[in-house]
């Protein structure tokens, strides 16, 4: 599995959530909303500089986005794609099953 954020993405991540080298950010799974991977499961987000078990990581500007273990379930064999949708000026995740 693989996490992968746009250009686009982390400057939104800097200047909306006001990201800097040596943040942390948790993608986690939410028990409401729906998704493309898990019915009736969302994504989200915290800035979370205390990982319990990150098991999925990438760094990009000396910010570390990440997945903990247990949360691996919700991608159910896919990577997450993390891009910024200027209409609706917020970030949006896609996913394709990894190889």
């Amino acid at each position: 599995m693989q996490i992968n954020i746009s250009n686009a993405a982390i400057k939104w991540f800097q200047e909306e959530v006001g990201l800097k080298k040596g943040n942390k950010v948790r993608f986690y799974t939410q028990i409401y909303g729906s998704s493309p991977v898990q019915e009736n499961f969302a994504l989200g987000f915290t800035v979370d500089n205390e990982p319990v078990d990150m098991s999925v990581k990438t760094e990009i500007e000396g910010i570390t986005f990440f997945i903990e273990g247990t949360d691996l379930w919700f991608f159910n064999g896919h990577d997450l794609h993390v891009d910024y949708n200027p209409q609706k000026d917020e970030v949006e995740y896609s996913y394709t099953i990894s190889e």
